[in-house]
């Protein structure tokens, strides 16, 4: 539970970061060639979808699992485009670390048989 938690949050924040066009994350997306205009969609509404499942997968079957899935796509797209840049700035870092914690959650959501952590 308290993985599925501490993802959730670092989307979300993750997420309504990009939708805030936060001034440090351009560099990093200018270096790997991702378009400013891509930071409210797909990039923040992903993450955020994301956060939001992650934290609806508590309760809701499967609903957590999907999400750490569908992260762990996002963050495998995410670090390819750094790598294909050969940008291995503190956001490709940052990228791999996302990568990871959502590839242990998804893991976490595996092993529970895809279902909700809690109430289930």
């Amino acid at each position: 539970m308290l993985l599925f938690l501490i993802t959730a949050v670092a989307s979300l924040f993750s997420g309504a970061g990009a939708l805030l066009r936060l001034r440090p994350i351009l560099p990093g997306m200018a270096r790997a060639g991702v378009p400013e205009s891509w930071l409210v969609f797909p990039i923040g509404v992903l993450k955020l979808a994301g956060g939001v499942g992650l934290l609806a997968g508590l309760w809701l079957p499967g609903i957590g699992t999907a999400a750490a899935f569908g992260l762990v796509l996002y963050f495998t797209c995410a670090v390819y485009t750094h790598l294909r840049a050969a940008d291995y700035s503190a956001q490709f870092v940052l990228a791999c670390g996302f990568l990871a914690l959502c590839a242990a959650t998804l893991a976490v959501g595996v092993a529970h048989g895809g279902g909700a952590i809690l109430g289930g």
